[in-house]
């Protein structure tokens, strides 16, 4: 991998991370597409993820700091020292904390126990279009029959869970986390924005805590031979960072005035492009 595609890889993940249209799957596609060729590889893929989830600690710092102090304050005692205090009775920000707290429980879990499952099996392009395509139609399903009512300081503790669990699914690539927890918040009668809003604080333990795991795991296939390198990738992470940001910026505009059916028409568009290059031998289904 030479800059410049690590440039083009950091542009489609700052641009598809937190838009419903899965950027694991952009990721998988397009890297054998440039003239290295090949697949990127998870450690790439979840480090520059890193990168993204930059841009919404930068973009949601104010509501990060706020939710965390509310939290703490909950934890100590200074609301009462009743369980019901400690859980953030009367603080909706306490409550929000733990909410992403418990919420983040299914992907981690999950993520473990089934990583090399993942990392080795669950990348074959045929699933992942496939996947693209089913889960484009439930993402427009939600949007259509979502009551579209409740806000953030609604949620309950078997919200959290479910969202959690949507969130999870995020692990086979092509459902897309943001997608999935959108899609689990329009079900539980989200307005479009609580919905985005929450999907981005969620990410932020899951995404984070894979990078690092990542990093610490398989550092060595990034300085393997046709590895990306430890230079693109801190390029492709600091990109994906820029881009990043305004997408947050545009998309949380959007979503208050359009649905979300274009990102559903994009993704069923993108799994019948995967199916033609697949047949066409441009792409294999499995690097």
């Amino acid at each position: 991998m030479n800059w410049w595609e690590a440039v083009v890889l950091g542009i489609v993940q700052g641009l598809t991370e937190f838009l419903p249209i899965s950027s694991s799957a952009h990721i998988r596609v397009i890297g054998p597409l440039l003239p290295s060729g090949g697949d990127p590889g998870a450690a790439f893929t979840a480090i520059i993820q890193i990168g993204t989830e930059a841009a919404v600690l930068l973009y949601f710092r104010k509501d990060i700091a706020r939710i965390v102090s509310a939290w703490l304050a909950a934890l100590a005692g200074r609301n009462g020292t009743d369980r019901a205090a400690r859980l953030g009775k009367g603080s909706p920000d306490a409550r929000l904390g733990w909410w992403v707290i418990l919420g983040s429980i299914p992907i981690v879990a999950l993520g473990l126990l089934f990583q090399d499952f993942i990392e080795h099996h669950l990348r074959n392009l045929y699933l992942t279009a496939a996947v693209l395509a089913i889960f484009a139609l439930v993402l427009g399903l939600a949007d259509r029959i979502g009551r579209k009512e409740r806000e953030l300081t609604e949620l309950t503790a078997k919200d959290a869970w479910l969202l959690g669990l949507a969130q999870a699914m995020a692990l086979i690539p092509g459902v897309s986390r943001s997608g999935g927890t959108i899609s689990m918040g329009l079900f539980l009668g989200l307005t479009r924005e609580a919905a985005a809003r929450y999907s981005f604080l969620l990410a932020i333990p899951a995404v984070l805590g894979s990078g690092l795991f990542e990093l610490v795991a398989n550092s060595g296939e990034l300085t393997a031979p046709g590895g990306p390198g430890i230079a693109n990738t801190i390029l492709a992470a600091t990109v994906a960072f820029g881009v990043g940001y305004v997408v947050i910026v545009w998309f949380l505009r959007i979503i208050t005035r359009h649905s979300f059916w274009p990102f559903v028409w994009y993704r069923i568009g993108l799994a019948a492009l995967i199916f033609v290059l697949l047949g066409a031998g441009v792409l294999t289904a499995i690097d």
